[in-house]
């Protein structure tokens, strides 16, 4: 049985709220950070901590645009993401609140916690990589790849990278740059590419939603089982 609680977040003058999706007994478990879409905390990523809870860990959907924007429309949303993105440094600071807030749940032992993102979430995952922050691990599903533009820093985490070549948001010299990227920075990274796969490749709602966004079931489930061997890897 699990438990799904809001967790509350003041950044600035902004009221966050993310979702701690665990067991129900008091244990603490390691814990894995979720970055969601562009639409922020919603079923999707609910949906994957659940299975996360079910497979040892504990959730924390991370919630990065506001709580009044819960269930916002996308073309809201969008705005928002733009504006988050524009300033990566704030966004930088956003996502260590995030992962000092995750460290402070009862539910989540603090030194061993994985952060993973889809789409936009993607590429949060891997700026707090290259924040340098003292985590075990990064996993991004179809990010955004581009760079801060910040002061490069040593990355701790172990990197993974799932990526549809085809995706218009993140086209192959983009994946070829963050691989000389994550090997300047001394990260220990894996990119698992997957031909004629779009963006957004894990959301059964997302074909037809934007142009170049597209499922794909047999990427979703290869992308999810990756996963799975590599927080054995890190967790043990």
């Amino acid at each position: 049985m699990t438990r799904e609680t809001p967790v509350g977040l003041c950044f600035g003058d902004e009221e966050l709220e993310g979702v701690l999706v665990a067991r129900r007994d008091s244990a603490r478990r390691p814990g894995v950070i979720l970055f969601p879409t562009v639409m922020g905390v919603a079923d999707l990523e609910l949906g994957f901590a659940r299975q996360l809870v079910h497979l040892g860990y504990t959730g924390f959907v991370a919630d990065l645009f506001g709580k009044q924007f819960r269930g916002a429309a996308r073309d809201i949303m969008t705005e928002e993401m733009k504006r988050l993105r524009s300033d990566r440094a704030n966004l930088r600071e956003r996502l260590l609140a995030v992962l000092e807030s995750a460290r402070a749940q009862d539910a989540i032992e603090a030194d061993r916690i994985v952060a993973i993102g889809y789409c936009f979430g993607g590429g949060c995952a891997l700026d707090l990589a290259r924040s340098g922050a003292d985590i075990a691990g990064v996993a991004s599903f179809h990010g955004l790849l581009d760079p801060p533009g910040l002061p490069p820093q040593p990355i701790k985490a172990k990197v993974l990278v799932f990526h549809g070549w085809d995706d218009p948001l993140a086209p192959p010299e983009a994946a070829v740059a963050l691989g000389h990227e994550l090997t300047a920075a001394g990260a220990d990274w894996q990119l698992h590419a997957y031909g004629y796969v779009a963006h957004g490749f894990t959301n059964p709602g997302a074909s037809g939603a934007t142009p170049g966004v597209v499922y794909n079931e047999l990427a979703a489930e290869r992308s999810w089982t990756s996963l799975i061997n590599f927080l054995e890897e890190i967790f043990g």
